[in-house]
């Protein structure tokens, strides 16, 4: 199974204050791709974090677990240095968000990160272009805020978008996802899926992040610590 593959918490919704407890809370449950929402406010209004609470995050957490940095930021050709140093595993730009994708993609696989393309959900699946991504994400809500919700129709939008990505490319899903509109991501063959407040947000992180790998059809990605790996 892929690393970019399965249900990714974001970060987004979690407590700062004790940041490194709710993660670990979450992979305890089966998690090992953490999602990390960087803003800049110009490509959206809000301004979240930048490379200094990726590296923290980073060297708080065991090695396997795999954090998928999501740049929703203007230019991020010029910063992905910055972040595979901080420790992402795969960053993920968007095509709106700079006029050279082809570039800025190179410029993250050259960092030593996977690199991902996302979409906006009014931008044609035909952006995606020919550009060779490790993972396409669909954003199934405008980016920029927590808790919005699932734009209904995304299903078809990820189905057209499957057609266009290379075969056995991941494809992420990520606004609006919970127990409810995972399953149905997934019948359209979504294979990663982002979820913030349904799981950070709620009152047992941990039994959240598993109702939502069920309905995904993920199960746990990868065994807790000291069980053996599924046949």
């Amino acid at each position: 199974m892929s690393r970019l593959t399965g249900v990714a918490p974001s970060i987004l919704s979690a407590d700062f204050a004790r940041l490194a407890s709710q993660v670990e809370e979450v992979m305890a449950a089966g998690a090992r791709l953490i999602h990390c929402d960087v803003m800049d406010g110009h490509f959206v209004p809000p301004i979240t974090f930048g490379p200094m609470v990726v590296g923290a995050l980073r060297e708080a957490l065991p090695p396997e677990a795999v954090l998928d940095v999501h740049l929703m930021i203007e230019r991020p050709e010029r910063h992905v240095a910055d972040f595979a140093r901080a420790g992402a595993d795969n960053i993920t730009i968007h095509v709106e968000a700079t006029p050279h994708v082809h570039h800025a993609v190179n410029a993250v696989r050259e960092a030593g990160a996977t690199a991902g393309i996302a979409l906006n959900p009014g931008t044609a699946v035909e952006a995606l272009g020919i550009a060779d991504a490790d993972l396409v994400l669909c954003m199934t809500v405008n980016p920029g805020w927590g808790g919005q919700p699932f734009i209904a129709g995304s299903e078809e939008r990820i189905r057209r978008l499957i057609e266009r990505a290379a075969p056995g490319t991941p494809v992420e899903v990520d606004g609006g996802i919970d127990a409810r509109t995972a399953g149905s991501c997934a019948a359209a063959g979504a294979t990663t899926f982002v979820a913030g407040s349904a799981i950070f947000g709620a009152a047992d992180p941990a039994e959240a992040y598993r109702a939502i790998a069920e309905a995904a059809g993920c199960g746990q990605p990868y065994p807790p610590e000291g069980q053996p790996a599924p046949n």
